[in-house]
């Protein structure tokens, strides 16, 4: 069976891609020139487009064009890793801005989460998460205050795992991750830097030590087009 001509001008501008004739973040010619260049119809290019935006190698900007994607950052889902990890290992840099960082009492799904009761401080902090400087998620995280006390606001807010485990001598343990959807809303749009009403990836997580006792509760919601979970046996 011959392959449709829409899926021969696919592989041809995926390889174009993968051969850097167009870079990431670069915009792509327009449908009108691409058509005439692969001799096809604009309704057969656009067809070509559609999958490739599909899986998440092309993006259209409205009012502007269509870009190769970024690199997602890529999260694969086996064993525990920070984030700051998760973007390293995808050959990013990682940053991140404090939005808020404040003890408090704890919310009842805190409670819950966290195994503590009402009266036991948490620390709450918010911040955004960023590779290469892009925004990826907006994070609030909840932690017993007991637990880290003793240490500064640099080492938790920063490198969490790492003080842990070099300065208070703990093992990190295992992760429960939910793993949803929701749309952002205009403080989301805000402090990552997209529209209202864009997809977002939302994770709740809890990570505990290796006793069993948990030490972090966080939420997170991930700009969809910017992160992608890989599930790994």
């Amino acid at each position: 069976m011959q392959e449709p001509v829409y899926i021969k001008i696919h592989n041809r501008i995926k390889r174009a891609i993968e051969q850097q004739e167009y870079k990431v973040g670069e915009r792509i010619p327009a449908e009108r020139q691409m058509a005439q260049e692969f001799h096809v119809s604009r309704m057969t290019l656009r067809q070509a487009i559609k999958i490739l935006e599909s899986e998440g190698i092309l993006e259209r900007r409205v009012g502007s064009g269509t870009y190769v994607a970024s690199q997602k950052v890529q999260e694969k889902m086996s064993g525990v890793m920070s984030f700051g990890q998760i973007t390293r290992a995808n050959g990013q840099v990682p940053s991140s801005k404090l939005i808020s960082y404040h003890l408090s009492l704890p919310l009842l799904s805190e409670q819950e989460k966290l195994q503590i009761s009402s009266s036991e401080e948490v620390l709450r902090m918010r911040r955004i998460r960023y590779a290469d400087g892009v925004p990826i998620c907006r994070e609030v995280v909840a932690i017993p205050h007991k637990l880290i006390k003793n240490f500064s606001k640099k080492d938790i807010s920063t490198h969490l795992y790492r003080t842990l485990e070099q300065k208070g001598g703990y093992e990190i343990g295992s992760v429960v991750e939910n793993i949803g959807a929701s749309l952002a809303t205009e403080q989301d749009a805000r402090f990552l830097k997209t529209r209202k009403g864009q997809p977002l990836i939302t994770r709740r997580q809890v990570t505990s030590l290796a006793n069993g006792q948990p030490f972090e509760y966080t939420r997170a919601y991930y700009v969809a087009d910017r992160f992608e979970f890989t599930f790994a046996k």
